[in-house]
């Protein structure tokens, strides 16, 4: 079982620049990544990127809830997923099309208050 994957340097350096903005960390950023990817609902299966940055761990990632998260990828996907598949495959395609998606929204919503209330949905605060 893999323990460890690498984001792109891309996803790196977007996680940078949010925590210099947020304060928030990439453990933290990282769970958003995933959300904002998996609501877009669509197939990461193809997704392709380097793997030269971020070192980050399993349990730093999916910590307790790793079984949802494989539920709503495998539901996605429309298959079952194997362990090495799921992890790392679909978790860092799914971190790595996120964190573009994260900063878009972040950029969009101007302050984190905002950005908070977007991703709850309450209210037209954009």
């Amino acid at each position: 079982m893999i323990f460890r994957l690498r984001t792109s340097k891309q996803t790196q350096e977007i996680f940078e620049e949010l925590e210099r903005r947020t304060s928030y960390k990439p453990y933290t950023l990282v769970k958003h990544a995933i959300a904002w990817s998996l609501k877009n609902a669509e197939s990461v299966a193809d997704f392709k990127s380097d793997s030269d940055g971020l070192d980050l761990n399993r349990q730093t990632i999916t910590g307790d809830n790793e079984s949802y998260f494989k539920a709503i990828i495998e539901l996605i996907e429309g298959k079952h997923l194997s362990e090495e598949e799921f992890f790392p495959h679909y978790i860092k395609a799914h971190i790595d099309r996120g964190s573009k998606i994260l900063l878009d929204m972040y950029n969009h919503a101007g302050s984190v208050d905002k950005y908070v209330l977007q991703a709850l949905g309450v209210g037209d605060t954009v």
